[in-house]
């Protein structure tokens, strides 16, 4: 696995910052973006200060926000070098979490001695449209003859633990 610092943090990354509450800036920080974002390096990860997280450049990094957290507002967020994943790699190192009671998925960074199945970031985010549908919308589901909790639960579930395309296992279910 790649080792991040600040010379390649922000190079196709993944990464889920933690809001931090209690951290000043020093007045010369790191770097400054052109964007107004604030980069602190530490040596045992980065702070960032900012409006906007997300699609930062050709990174995905992610706010992990406190509770009254708003969109666009001002916020520090820390994250240690060891995470920042790749994106633009062809190694299968993140899974996809489901949450079927509030209907939701998203894509984290494996975890060690995980048993889950793997994908690519970009394989990841295509299955995670899919995830979204096959969640929110019952349409689909109208012509098996299953009660649409169980039946979206063993798709999704074969789906996220397989390369199997959507579609096949639909078809199988039938």
């Amino acid at each position: 696995m790649k080792t991040y610092d600040q010379t390649n943090f922000f190079k196709h990354t993944f990464c889920e910052f933690q809001q931090v509450d209690t951290f000043e800036f020093p007045k010369n920080t790191n770097y400054k973006s052109k964007s107004e974002s604030e980069y602190f390096y530490a040596d045992e990860g980065v702070y960032r200060k900012s409006n906007h997280w997300g699609r930062v450049a050709n990174c995905r990094w992610k706010l992990i926000a406190n509770d009254g957290y708003k969109n666009q507002q001002v916020v520090i967020g820390f994250a240690k070098w060891s995470d920042f994943y790749p994106i633009n790699s062809s190694e299968k190192i993140f899974f996809i979490q489901v949450d079927f009671q509030h209907k939701t998925a998203k894509l984290q960074p494996k975890k060690e001695n995980s048993t889950k199945y793997l994908h690519t970031f970009s394989e990841g985010q295509q299955k995670i449209k899919q995830l979204k549908h096959l969640l929110t919308d019952d349409k689909w589901a109208k012509y098996f003859d299953e009660e649409i909790e169980n039946l979206r639960f063993k798709i999704i579930t074969e789906f996220i633990n397989s390369d199997k395309r959507l579609q096949t296992i639909k078809r199988a279910h039938k």
